[in-house]
C-alpha cells in the first residue's frame, strides 16, 4: 500500500492542475487516469482538438470565399486527412507537456481505473487487470463529464456521433444534423459547414445557447443563418434509424404536432454533458450524488471526511477553466491556505467565427432579480480595425449597476472576442465601474476599442466612427 497526502481521481484540467499545484506546495501526490494520455476530455477529445479544427476550417473558408476581395487569388483544395493530422499532432504535443509538468513537480501519474474503497483508500486497476491500493489523507474526485444521450438515438461513432466522433469524421458529410443548439453543437456544426456540409440544427428549446444573453443569442443565430446553417427550434427528437445510406431522424414539435422524418449522412448528438461518477465506489464512503449525478460540495468538501470534488462532477458550468480554478483552490485549502474562486467572474466563449463571449449576469437575470442597471453597446461595424478587416458582425454590451456603476455583466459577439473577454474579467474581479474601463486608454486602431466604447455607452458618451 502506497501512502500519499493527496490522491486525485481523473487527469483532466481539474485533476492535472490539482496534481501540479499539490506538487508545487510540497504535498506527496498521485493522479490516477485511465486514458493513455493526461489531459482528460478537454485536451484529448474536447476543447483543444475542436479549436484546431475550428481554426483550420476558418482559414480554408476564408481562403475560398474572402481572399479574392483582398486582392489575393487562390484556389484552395481541402486535404481533410492532413487537417486531422495537424489536429492530432497538436494534442500529442500538449499531452506530453502535461506529463513534463508532472515530472517537474514530482506528481505521480498512476495509469488505471480508480475506485474508492472506504475512507482514505483508492484501488487502481490497471489495463492488464492488476490492482494496487493507494492510501491518502485526502482524495479529490475530478472525473469530469461525458456526453449526454438522447433516448432512441444510439451513438455508434459512425453514422451517429457525439462530440468525440465529430472530431474524427473521415470525410465531409453531404448533410449533417446537429441535435442540440448549445456551444458544442454549434462549434462543431460550424466546422463541417465551412468544409462543405449542409448543416441543420434541431433544438428542443425555442432559442439557441440557453444561458447566454437573449440579444446575443438572437444575433448569433442570424449570423449562423447567413453562413448557411439551418435551425429547427422547439423540436423534440424521438428516434433514429441508421443504414448504409445514412440516418433517418424522427422529430416532432415540442408543443405537440405531427412527426416528420429528416435524413442525414451523419447525426451529431450534442445535448450537453453529464457528470461521470459511475463505478467510482462513492457508496463506500457514503457519498450519494443528486438526481442528475452531481456531487454536492461545500468549498469542495463532500459529505465524506477527507474526500473533495471539483470540476464537472460538481454543480456549475462544465468549463475547463472553472475546473482549473477549483483545482487550485481545493489543493490550497488542503494545504491550509485560503483557496477561493469567484463564480461571478467565470467567462464563457463560443469559438465560432465570429466568436461569442460573456461574463457575469445577463439582462434577463438582472431583470428577474429586480436589479436596476444601465447598458452600453457598441457595434463592431463602427470599429476602425474591424472595418478594415471586413469583420464587422457583432457588438459589445456592458451592463452596469444603475446606482454604483459597478460592472455586472459583459456580452460580446464579434471577431476574436474570446481573447478580449479577459479584460472585463480582470475589471470585474477588482470591482471596477464601467467608467474605469471607459476612461482607460486603448490602442488605436484595435478591436479592443469596442470594449471601451461600450463602457462609454453606459453613460451615453460613446464616440462612433
Amino acid at each position: 500500500m502506497t501512502q500519499y497526502d493527496v490522491v486525485i481521481i481523473g487527469g483532466g484540467p481539474g485533476g492535472y492542475n490539482a496534481a501540479i499545484r499539490a506538487g508545487q506546495l510540497g504535498l506527496k501526490v498521485a493522479c490516477v487516469e485511465r486514458r493513455k494520455t493526461l489531459g482528460g476530455t478537454c485536451l484529448n477529445v474536447g476543447c483543444i482538438p475542436s479549436k484546431a479544427l475550428l481554426n483550420a476550417s476558418e482559414m480554408f473558408y476564408e481562403a475560398r470565399t474572402g481572399f479574392a476581395s483582398l486582392g489575393i487569388k487562390v484556389n484552395p483544395e481541402l486535404d481533410l486527412p492532413q487537417m486531422h493530422k495537424q489536429k492530432d499532432e497538436s494534442v500529442t504535443a500538449l499531452t506530453k507537456g502535461v506529463e513534463f509538468l508532472f515530472r517537474k513537480n514530482k506528481a505521480d501519474w498512476i495509469k488505471g481505473e480508480a475506485r474508492l474503497a472506504g475512507p482514505g483508500k483508492v484501488i487502481v486497476r490497471s489495463e492488464d487487470g492488476a490492482e494496487q491500493t493507494l492510501e491518502a489523507k485526502n482524495i479529490v474526485i475530478a472525473t469530469g463529464s461525458e456526453p449526454s444521450r438522447v433516448p432512441g438515438v444510439e451513438v455508434d461513432q459512425e453514422r451517429i456521433v457525439d462530440s468525440t466522433g465529430a472530431l474524427a469524421i473521415p470525410q465531409v458529410p453531404g448533410r449533417l444534423i446537429v441535435i442540440g443548439g448549445g456551444i458544442i453543437g454549434l462549434e462543431l456544426g460550424s466546422v463541417w459547414r465551412r468544409l462543405g456540409a449542409e448543416v441543420e440544427v434541431v433544438e428542443f428549446l425555442d432559442r439557441i445557447i440557453p444561458g447566454a444573453d437573449a440579444e446575443i443569442a438572437s444575433a448569433f443565430q442570424r449570423t449562423l443563418t447567413k453562413q448557411g446553417l439551418k435551425f429547427r427550434l422547439g423540436m423534440k427528437v424521438t428516434g433514429a434509424q441508421t443504414s448504409d445510406a445514412g440516418v433517418k431522424l424522427t422529430v416532432e414539435p415540442r408543443a405537440g404536432g405531427a412527426a416528420e422524418t429528416l435524413e442525414a449522412d451523419v447525426v451529431l448528438v450534442a445535448v450537453g454533458r453529464r457528470p461521470y461518477t459511475g463505478e467510482l465506489g462513492l457508496e463506500s464512503v457514503g457519498i450519494k450524488p443528486d438526481g442528475r449525478g452531481f456531487i454536492d460540495t461545500d468549498h469542495y468538501k463532500t459529505s465524506a471526511p477527507g474526500v473533495w470534488a471539483i470540476g464537472d462532477v460538481t454543480h456549475g458550468p462544465a468549463l475547463a477553466h472553472k475546473a482549473e480554478d477549483e483545482a487550485v483552490a481545493c489543493i490550497e485549502l488542503i494545504a491550509g491556505k485560503a483557496g477561493h474562486v469567484n463564480y461571478d467572474v467565470i467567462p464563457a466563449v463560443i469559438y465560432t467565427a465570429p466568436e461569442v463571449a460573456w461574463v457575469g449576469k445577463t439582462e434577463e437575470e438582472l431583470k428577474g432579480a429586480g436589479v436596476k442597471y444601465k447598458a452600453g453597446k457598441f457595434p463592431f461595424a463602427a470599429n476602425s480595425r474591424a472595418k478594415v478587416n471586413h469583420e464587422t458582425d457583432g457588438f459589445v454590451k456592458v451592463l452596469a449597476d444603475a446606482q454604483t456603476d459597478r460592472i455586472l455583466g459583459v456580452h460580446m459577439i464579434g471577431p476574436e472576442v474570446g481573447e478580449m473577454i479577459g479584460e472585463y474579467c480582470v475589471a470585474m474581479e477588482f470591482g471596477a465601474a464601467s467608467e474605469d474601463v471607459a476612461r482607460t486608454s486603448h490602442p488605436h486602431p484595435t478591436r479592443s476599442e469596442a470594449l471601451r466604447q461600450a463602457a462609454m455607452g453606459v453613460e451615453g458618451w460613446t464616440m462612433q466612427a
